[in-house]
């Protein structure tokens, strides 16, 4: 998993029971079986970039509809769960580009 830990992989209910879930990264951010642990917090940092990356190129409406009430439920939610130590050690390994996100190439902000 890239955005958390999860709960049941096999059980999700973004796809078909006993496959493996096929939800795009952010839909995590809002699954009841999302665990997110200290160790995500960079992937959860990256997230966050990319959504900030994708606001700038996005009509804002667009984004709202798209990628809003995963963003704001990342940062008004999830990320206030770490502490600012956790945050900031996290934040130095993030380089703020596409290449640190499973993407489709569509999904990209280039």
């Amino acid at each position: 998993m890239f955005t958390a830990a999860c709960a049941d992989q096999l059980a999700s209910p973004h796809g078909p029971a006993g496959q493996p879930c096929p939800a795009r990264p952010w839909v995590c951010l809002m699954c009841p079986l999302a665990v997110f642990l200290p160790r995500d917090a960079p992937n959860l940092l990256r997230l966050r970039a990319f959504f900030r990356r994708q606001f700038r190129q996005m009509p804002s409406d667009q984004f709202m509809r798209v990628f809003g009430p995963y963003a704001d439920h990342l940062d008004a939610e999830i990320l206030p769960r770490f502490g600012e130590h956790t945050l900031l050690e996290a934040a130095a390994e993030v380089a703020d580009d596409d290449q640190e996100i499973p993407l489709r190439p569509e999904e990209s902000t280039r």
